[in-house]
C-alpha cells in the first residue's frame, strides 16, 4: 500500500523521477469509468483516457476480472513457449485486419520499431532501406521512432539520427513521389494523426498511397497506435476512411488492452519474389521481446474486444463522436472563438484554437484551465486540444464535458486578453 500525505507525490517525483515529462500538477489515485480522483478526493471527468489508452474507461469490471483470473494462473513464460491468450488474441486481430500474422510487444514505439525492421528486411535484398513518413507525424520515442517522426522538436539533441527517412505532406501524393529515392522501401502513415493535431488522411489519399506503393514495390504501413481498435468507429481505423484499402502492415498499442502494457503489429500474407510470404519474413532470431504478449496483457486485450462487441461500442463511438463534435462546434460560436475549428473521426477529436489569440491562451493554457474546472483533456502542440474519451462514454458525460468547456473558454479568454492589454 502506498501511503502519502495531502501534498501528493510531487516531492518524490522531483527527487527520484527523471524529468522527461512536462507533467501537470495533478496526483491521481483512483479511477472508475470516465472519472478519476486525485489525492485530495476531487473528481475529474477524464476525456484524455491516458492519451487514448483507456478504451473502456478506468477499472472496467470485465477487464479487472480477466486480468485477476489470469494473474492467479500464469503471468509470464517468455516467448520461448506458447500460451493460449497470445494465440487467441493473435487470431482475433488477424480476423479483424485480414490474412496475416501478429507480433506482440509492449508499446506503440516498439510496434513501429517492428514495422521499420520489417521494411529494412524487406528491402535488404535490393539494397533498399528508406521509408517515407509525414510531416506532423509521431511514431514513438525510440531512435528509429524519432527518426521516422515528422516533427523536429522530438529530434533535438539526439543526432545523428537513423538514416533513410523522408517526410512528405499528408494528403499530397505529389510530395510523396518527390520524397521517393532508389532506396525507398515503404510508406508509413497515420490514417489519423494524433500527436500532430488530429489531421485525417482522405480516402482518395489512402487509395493513392496504395497505388503508389503497388507501382513501386513498396510496403504500405499504417500506424494505428492512437486511432486503431475502435476509436474511429471501426476496429480498423483506416476503414472509417477507405474500406477498400488494404495495408501490408499495421501497428497498434494504446487502447489495445485498456492500460495494460501491450503493443502489436500485423503483417499481411503478401507474396514475396522468392516465393515466401511477408508475414514470415521476420524469422527466428530477427526480432524479439521479453514481456510482449504475456498472458495477463493478452487477456486484457481479449476482454477489450469482447466488451466492444458485446456492448456495441463501435456504434456508440459514432453516435457520441458526432454529439461531441457538433456540441463543440456550436459552443465555439458563442464563446468568442468563431475562428476555431473542430475536426475528428469518431472519438478522436481536436479543437484547434485560432491564431492571434492573447498570450497565455495556447492549448496547454486551456488544458490547465479545464483541469481546474474538473475536465481532463490533452494538448497536441501549441494550438490543438484533444478529446479522447472512452468508447463507452455516455451522452450525459459528453454534455457535461462540453458545458465545462463552454463556461471555461470565455473566462480564460477574457482574463488573458485583459492581462495582455494591461
Amino acid at each position: 500500500m502506498i501511503l502519502l500525505g495531502m501534498d501528493g507525490f510531487s516531492q518524490k517525483y522531483e527527487r527520484y523521477v527523471i524529468p522527461t515529462y512536462g507533467r501537470f500538477d495533478l496526483d491521481l489515485v483512483r479511477g472508475s469509468g470516465t472519472h478519476v480522483w486525485d489525492v485530495q478526493g476531487r473528481n475529474y471527468l477524464d476525456f484524455g483516457g491516458g492519451i487514448a489508452v483507456c478504451s473502456l474507461g478506468h477499472a472496467h469490471p470485465l477487464v479487472t476480472e480477466a486480468v485477476s483470473r489470469q494473474a492467479a494462473t500464469l503471468v509470464h513464460t517468455s516467448n520461448l513457449y506458447r500460451t493460449g491468450p497470445q494465440a487467441e488474441l493473435a487470431q482475433r486481430l488477424v480476423e479483424i485486419t485480414g490474412p496475416g500474422k501478429v507480433f506482440f510487444c509492449n508499446s506503440g514505439a516498439e510496434a513501429n520499431e517492428g514495422l521499420i525492421k520489417l521494411t529494412r528486411k524487406f528491402g535488404s535484398a535490393t539494397g533498399r532501406f528508406g521509408m517515407i513518413t509525414f510531416k506532423n507525424s509521431f511514431h514513438g520515442r525510440t531512435m528509429a521512432g524519432i527518426s521516422a517522426t515528422g516533427q523536429e522538436k522530438v529530434k533535438l539533441g539526439f543526432a545523428p539520427l537513423l538514416e533513410g527517412f523522408a517526410h512528405a505532406e499528408l494528403g499530397n501524393i505529389a510530395s510523396v513521389r518527390e520524397a521517393m529515392t532508389p532506396q525507398t522501401a515503404a510508406v508509413l502513415v497515420e490514417p489519423v494523426q494524433g500527436e500532430g493535431g488530429i489531421h485525417i488522411g482522405s480516402a482518395q489519399f489512402l487509395r493513392e498511397l496504395r497505388a503508389f506503393c503497388d507501382e513501386n514495390d513498396l510496403l504500405l504501413l499504417f500506424d494505428e497506435v492512437q486511432c486503431g481498435l475502435g476509436r474511429t468507429g471501426d476496429l480498423c481505423g483506416w476503414k472509417s476512411i477507405a474500406q477498400d484499402v488494404q495495408p501490408d502492415g499495421v501497428s497498434w498499442a494504446k487502447g489495445i488492452a485498456n492500460g495494460f502494457p501491450l503493443g502489436a503489429f500485423w503483417v499481411a500474407t503478401r507474396p514475396l519474389s522468392d516465393g515466401g510470404l511477408l508475414c514470415d519474413l521476420l524469422g527466428p532470431g530477427t526480432h524479439g521481446t521479453t514481456y510482449g504478449g504475456n498472458p495477463v496483457s493478452c487477456v486484457a486485450g481479449l476482454a477489450v474486444l469482447d466488451v466492444i462487441q458485446a456492448e456495441n461500442l463501435l456504434e456508440n463511438v459514432l453516435t457520441m463522436g458526432a454529439r461531441l463534435t457538433d456540441a463543440l462546434r456550436s459552443m465555439i460560436l458563442s464563446t468568442g472563438l468563431e475562428n476555431a475549428t473542430v475536426r475528428g473521426l469518431g472519438l478522436i477529436i481536436g479543437l484547434e484554437l485560432p491564431v492571434g489569440l492573447p498570450v497565455g491562451f495556447a492549448a496547454r493554457d486551456l488544458v490547465l484551465a479545464l483541469q481546474e474546472e474538473g475536465l481532463l483533456v490533452i494538448p497536441a502542440g501549441d494550438r490543438v486540444v484533444r478529446f479522447l474519451p472512452p468508447l463507452n462514454v455516455s451522452a450525459d458525460e459528453i454534455d457535461a464535458a462540453v458545458e465545462i468547456v463552454r463556461r471555461t473558454v470565455p473566462r480564460v479568454y477574457s482574463s488573458t486578453a485583459a492581462a495582455q492589454n494591461a
